[in-house]
């Protein structure tokens, strides 16, 4: 390797990991001052008493009440604290300190602008959540749902009119990349509903989205720089600071929740990342344990519809361990694990495919 190929892999990896590092260092020193203000505010996560098919949800009310009333809308200080490092960015740049700030059009504008919209979405849900408004505590899931496909439908007509995109890699070693055309922008929009509703779906216990969630946007961050995609590499690396922080003080006893503001917004933008980098099809691979929960809800519903019968205590899939006598920690610890070796796989898949 030649002195100014390592010279400028150095440097990108600096640029990647102290943006990195900024964004948990500012999300650590916020928590303690915004931990109070939710609890100022009575900001307090109130259990939802109805599930999505509107009955009452007797058993998963006994195993949480105990969590009614932790500050919840955590997600805030999530995606609050990577705006901030995407202005110190561009502060940087126009000093000189920076060759390029961490906001680019071509790769951080449409991640960020979901990020925010459905970070509002969220908070929205969250709000009503608290003030108890609505027969489930906030948002429909039809109301949810149809917003969701507002904000993908505009990420996917930008992808694929503004951006040129209408490939999707085959993570198969040499596989060309297929062309797809104008049925990219459903896909787009089925990825971006579909990860965003996965991870709010997985969004039950202490620490456990958020954990997934940092595997996930750390693999698709390798996958990123090696696409020569830095600055969306830098952005993945922020997003991984951010919810770092976040976990510190989110480990059982939580002191916080992230809430629909942080779930629903790091789900799309983690469907958004996928697309940018031309690698949906090993989505399910990095986010298995986000599949598998929504799989579980999907299967719940239908063997209920149908055959008027469960097939799981309670869905998503992590309150029917919980139901069947696992420690909160113990599937958080396990999901983890396996999360970890799928995303390892992923990972791996789709560096295969550049090859």
């Amino acid at each position: 390797m030649k002195i100014d190929q390592l010279s400028t892999i150095t440097n990108d990896l600096f640029l990647i990991v102290s943006s990195g590092t900024l964004a948990f260092i500012i999300a650590i020193l916020l928590t303690p001052w915004f931990t109070n203000q939710l609890v100022k505010f009575r900001i307090g996560k109130q259990i939802r008493e109805n599930t999505i098919s509107g009955e009452k949800s007797s058993l998963f009310s006994t195993l949480h009440f105990k969590k009614q009333g932790t500050p919840t809308m955590g997600g805030l200080l999530i995606w609050g604290t990577i705006l901030v490092v995407m202005v110190i960015s561009i502060i940087f740049q126009q000093m000189g300190y920076l060759k390029h700030s961490l906001f680019n059009r071509a790769e951080t504008w449409v991640p960020l602008f979901t990020l925010v919209t459905c970070g509002v979405l969220g908070a929205v849900d969250d709000l009503l959540n608290v003030k108890g408004v609505g027969k489930t505590k906030g948002l429909s899931a039809k109301l949810k749902l149809a917003w969701l496909l507002i904000f993908s439908s505009a990420g996917a007509w930008w992808f694929y009119n503004k951006l040129g995109h209408s490939t999707i890699s085959i993570p198969f070693p040499g596989a060309e990349a297929v062309e797809v055309g104008i049925w990219y922008i459903p896909i787009f929009i089925f990825i971006i509903v579909g990860t965003a509703n996965a991870v709010n779906f997985t969004d039950g216990l202490d620490g456990l989205a958020s954990g997934l969630l940092i595997l996930a946007f750390g693999s698709f961050g390798v996958l990123a720089y090696a696409q020569g995609l830095l600055i969306l590499s830098a952005l993945c690396a922020v997003i991984c600071g951010s919810i770092l922080a976040f976990l510190w003080f989110n480990i059982p006893p939580a002191r916080f929740y992230m809430g629909d503001t942080g779930s629903l917004a790091l789900g799309a933008t983690l469907g958004v990342i996928a697309m940018l980098t031309r690698q949906p099809l090993i989505l399910p691979l990095i986010g298995f344990i986000f599949v598998v929960e929504t799989l579980s809800v999907i299967i719940q519903l239908a063997s209920k519809k149908l055959f008027n019968k469960k097939i799981f205590k309670i869905a998503p899939l992590h309150h029917h361990f919980e139901q069947i006598g696992w420690k909160e920690f113990t599937i958080v610890m396990r999901f983890w694990i396996v999360g970890a070796i799928m995303a390892a796989f992923g990972t791996i898949l789709g560096l295969i495919n550049l090859l």
